[in-house]
């Protein structure tokens, strides 16, 4: 066994450094901030994203939506300090006033409400965005063309339940049209549920549309997955349904969101044989990297920890009562080093 060891700490070594990008959302740093929170490490404040670099994150996730406190021009400056660290710039367009998910997906509320307007807007629309990223020194270098679209976006005309895939379909190509005709950011397409190939099939086998979007459009494929939501969301699952997808649709593949609670009571996690701790998130968030590392023909390409650093929201929107890599102080706890390995 002693002999194997080397090997063995090769492997896993080669496993956690295989992906190109390690990161996390940190869209709430700036409103965090403003609330008076500062960050430290080892005792030293420093800005959040130094921290994160320091510990071999590579790359940072903003969300922008058309209205309220996530808006263009927080991102902008946000996106200045992303690329001051020297990390990889991923912009998450959620196309409505606020957030955007598999439960709603509201048209913004100075958008038109039919297809042709609708095409044209988000044309018009992702192209300005991805300009003025550019125009400010800030090129984005991941775009993500929707949040967990599972069930379309811009509802109900691009809601798949109501309409089928074709409206979506439309609304996807004229985004990525928009984004190209600005710039050259890699294109992301955003599901929830990572462990459930059967949905992920169905998305993707209905998504592309001739004179709509196009496989070809399409670069990188990203999924949420979440130890809280669904006794599905297990890493067996996430295994298999991951190794399906490359398989089938030959996309590199991201877990774009993810996180582990240090603290939860009355929840049934889908893991129970790791611990409920900082040692857990480092359990959790390797396990998925080695599934990652481990797809066929390389497609693993990389994962982001949801909003590790959003004090005063340590829940994350989650039934667990915080699931932060740092203090309700901004004080890093060891789990920061998830990682590190990567550096």
């Amino acid at each position: 066994m002693f002999a194997l060891l080397p090997v063995l700490l090769l492997s896993f070594s080669w496993l956690s450094s295989a992906l190109t990008y390690h990161g996390a959302d940190i869209s709430s740093l700036a409103v965090v901030e403003k609330q008076g929170v500062r960050y430290s490490d080892n005792g030293q404040v420093q800005p959040f994203e130094t921290i994160l670099k320091n510990h071999g994150m590579n790359a940072a996730r903003i969300r922008i939506w058309t209205a309220g406190d996530y808006n263009l021009q927080y991102g902008l400056a946000l996106a200045k300090r992303v690329k001051a660290a020297g990390m990889t710039l991923i912009v998450d367009l959620h196309y409505s006033d606020t957030w955007a998910d598999p439960g709603k997906q509201a048209i913004p509320s100075a958008w038109p409400t039919n297809l042709d307007g609708l095409n044209t807007q988000i044309y018009n629309y992702t192209l300005n965005v991805v300009q003025s990223f550019a125009n400010q020194g800030t090129p984005i270098d991941i775009l993500q063309v929707g949040n967990e679209i599972n069930n379309g976006l811009l509802w109900p005309v691009g809601e798949i339940s109501s309409g089928g895939f074709h409206q979506l379909s439309e609304l996807l190509h004229s985004a990525i049209n928009g984004a190209k005709a600005a710039g050259n950011p890699k294109i992301l397409i955003h599901l929830a549920n990572g462990w459930n190939w059967s949905g992920l099939n169905s998305w993707f086998s209905g998504v592309y549309v001739p004179g709509a979007l196009q496989a070809s459009q399409v670069d990188i494929i990203g999924v949420s997955f979440y130890p809280f939501y669904d006794s599905g969301a297990t890493l067996n699952n996430l295994k298999s349904s991951l190794t399906n997808l490359a398989n089938n649709y030959g996309k590199p593949i991201v877990v774009a969101e993810t996180d582990w609670p240090v603290s939860c009571s009355g929840v049934n996690l889908t893991e129970p044989s790791i611990p409920v701790s900082t040692s857990g998130q480092a359990t959790w968030t390797n396990d998925i990297k080695n599934i990652l590392a481990g797809l066929p023909n390389g497609r693993g390409q990389g994962i982001f920890y949801w909003e590790p650093g959003w004090v005063g929201s340590a829940n994350l929107g989650s039934s667990c009562a915080d699931n932060l890599l740092v203090t309700s102080s901004g004080a890093t706890r060891d789990s920061i080093n998830i990682f590190s390995a990567d550096m």
